[in-house]
């Protein structure tokens, strides 16, 4: 379904070279991180022992420094890693029917205006970052697409909550739509009340009565405008990809659609492409995972765009 032998046979050739040459540095890095501290506690008994305190300040400005050093070496590794790997991936998806001119910027993300815009979810969203921005084409369409954390400060707690974590999608349809839908989790009911009733202010009106897929509504709300065609925009084989989607990998899916445009959200509670430092990156597994989630979003538009 989603070329795993083909994407098994790139990662050996092409893939698992590259992850050689990121583990030497990761290597490198641990023994440097290791001889260090050493170094560190070396220097912590030398001013213990003479208690002076104009020879501890004069030790203590080039442990300082040296701590930036590392600690900027770190980080080095991390942004180094997630460029190459999924450079690596895309070049492989480039290379597959109905995907063309895949490309990835590591520090841009969708804009603030464009998630408040899918009318998903209705929030103030004061904590707004983003990485990971990937876009091209899939068939006709194109996509643009990043990790997200939305946060919203809580009218309980006045703390931080979480609204969205993830990965979140925009499409443009190639062809002329008219109408409004906004898909839900129907679990997640609960926390999306707001969301609902602004989306019924804007006139949505649920839709389950139109939906026969019945495992389908089991497990998604469906709002849409009065002058859509629900099941014209929402096709049966997309009801069941979706909810194949779901009970494949137990993640929660959001949809909207407003005329031409397309939205989705992913939820994906942990960082995609953030590498180990203190163990081994050699694993299949683990770019495995991560071309699955991409190919994941992927599908959403592509079925959207071969079952329209």
């Amino acid at each position: 379904m989603d070329r795993l032998d083909d994407f098994r046979i790139y990662y050996n050739h092409t893939i698992y070279p590259e992850l050689i040459r990121l583990e030497r540095y990761r290597i490198r890095l641990i023994r440097l991180i290791f001889f260090s501290s050493l170094m560190g506690i070396a220097l912590l008994i030398v001013e213990m022992y003479l208690s002076i305190l104009v020879v501890a300040l004069v030790l203590t400005l080039p442990v300082v420094v040296y701590i930036s050093y590392l600690t900027y070496r770190i980080q080095r590794f991390r942004q180094t890693f997630k460029p190459q790997i999924m450079n690596l991936i895309l070049d492989f998806m480039n290379g597959l029917p109905n995907y063309s001119n895949l490309k990835y910027d590591p520090k841009k993300k969708l804009e603030k205006d464009q998630f408040f815009k899918s009318g998903i979810f209705e929030t103030s969203a004061v904590y707004y970052e983003g990485e990971d921005f990937i876009s091209g084409m899939v068939g006709e369409m194109e996509f643009e697409l990043c990790e997200l954390a939305v946060r919203e400060i809580s009218p309980v707690s006045n703390k931080l909550t979480e609204v969205f974590e993830g990965v979140f999608l925009y499409a443009i349809f190639g062809e002329d739509a008219e109408g409004s839908i906004v898909v839900w989790p129907r679990k997640k009911r609960q926390y999306l009340t707001r969301s609902i009733k602004a989306y019924n202010w804007r006139g949505g009106e649920n839709m389950d009565d139109e939906i026969l897929n019945e495992q389908f509504r089991e497990k998604f709300l469906v709002y849409a405008t009065e002058d859509t065609h629900v099941v014209g925009i929402l096709s049966e084989p997309m009801q069941e990809a979706l909810v194949k989607y779901t009970e494949k990998t137990g993640k929660d899916i959001y949809l909207s659609f407003h005329n031409k445009e397309i939205y989705a959200g992913i939820t994906e509670p942990r960082d995609l492409m953030e590498p180990f430092l203190l163990r081994s990156n050699l694993s299949f597994e683990l770019v495995r995972e991560f071309y699955l989630d991409i190919a994941l979003a992927l599908r959403i538009v592509r079925d959207f765009d071969q079952t329209h």
